[in-house]
């Protein structure tokens, strides 16, 4: 009997990893991108709607913007965000240094990425440098921000 276990479990690991399908992580890298792409783009044209399209709802989650306090859920995010589509004008972003990760599961993504953050207050130029990091994940084969961390470098 103890053989025979042994012999399935062996089975489990040689054919298991076989049978399950393989990512195609260029493809997914790139899905991962666009969503990026399209979260600067959401910033800049300070559409919500857009916005809301790529970043997950989840009440628990929580996000550290470049200032102020932890973000937690998604009624805090897009209050964030209003206020910022408020107080700002003439959004840019510069992303470079993308640099994407996709787990093995193919549905787990990690990113980093620098941007170059520029924006007017009034008569008052926002320059600022933010380092970022993302954290994706594909749900209902669409690909959601669930948590992204950003901060201004120090110096």
């Amino acid at each position: 009997m103890k053989d025979l276990l042994i012999v399935g479990v062996a089975m489990l690991v040689l054919i298991g990893p076989a049978s399950r399908s393989q990512v195609d992580t260029a493809k997914t890298e790139n899905e991962v991108r666009v969503v990026l792409d399209r979260y600067v783009q959401a910033v800049e044209s300070e559409d919500l709607e857009q916005y809301a399209g790529v970043v997950a709802h989840d009440a628990d989650m929580v996000n550290f913007g470049a200032f102020g306090a932890p973000i937690i859920g998604w009624e805090a995010l897009r209050a964030v965000m209003e206020g910022q589509n408020a107080a700002l004008d003439s959004i840019r972003v510069e992303q470079s240094q993308v640099v994407v990760k996709v787990l093995s599961s193919g549905d787990d993504a990690w990113a980093t990425s620098l941007w170059r953050f520029r924006a007017k207050s009034g008569k008052d130029t926002l320059d600022l440098r933010v380092r970022c990091t993302w954290q994706l994940q594909r749900r209902s084969e669409r690909w959601q921000v669930v948590h992204f961390h950003k901060s201004i470098a120090a110096g």
